[in-house]
């Protein structure tokens, strides 16, 4: 069982906010693979499926942002799963808008999400960094993160999610640089 979590803060008020972006991807790929309806579990949504022959539980935590380490150590306890076997999908500053970048590892660079993840299971999962971009100042960063996709962006914003989805299989499979690159082809032309 692999555990991919996406990171966001729960509410409809805050279902656009670029720092949701997490949750949106795994949205996009529980539809896209019939995954089970989500139940309440592990102090977030929970939801079962397979992509490919890899069994995936897919999670957003109900703790908001801040808290979200918790709802990952508990999926991870009940799985019997370690830190290897957690793929976090979360928002990047660092990285230009609709930019997808996996890796394992690193720093939280100020997100508040990862820390907390950090915090409760280590560093060692694997990362999938969903460019935001950065508003050019770091004044502006809160206001930034927290505001909703504009309406010029939803198309890119929609391709994007759906390159996620529909290349999740290599993710599944353990190949990051080949879903990079996948992601990478499908939006070139979007």
């Amino acid at each position: 069982m692999q555990i991919w979590v996406g990171l966001g803060n729960p509410g409809a008020q805050y279902a656009m906010h670029r720092h949701n972006v997490g949750f949106m991807a795994i949205d996009a790929i529980a539809e896209t693979y019939n995954f089970d309806p989500p139940k309440k579990a592990f102090q977030g949504w929970a939801q079962q499926g397979r992509i490919g022959s890899s069994r995936i539980l897919l999670l957003k935590p109900s703790t908001f942002m801040n808290d979200s380490g918790r709802a990952v150590r508990a999926a991870m306890d009940f799985f019997k799963r370690d830190v290897g076997d957690v793929t976090i999908f979360h928002d990047e500053l660092d990285l230009a808008p609709f930019k997808v970048k996996v890796k394992v590892g690193g720093g939280t660079a100020g997100h508040n999400g990862l820390r907390s993840t950090d915090a409760h299971v280590g560093n060692g999962f694997r990362r999938v960094r969903i460019g935001i971009g950065h508003p050019g100042h770091k004044d502006r960063v809160t206001g930034y993160v927290l505001g909703n996709y504009a309406k010029a962006e939803t198309d890119r914003l929609a391709d994007m999610l759906g390159a996620i989805a529909a290349e999740a299989e290599w993710l599944a499979k353990g190949d990051d640089a080949r879903f990079m690159n996948e992601v990478a082809l499908r939006l070139q032309d979007s």
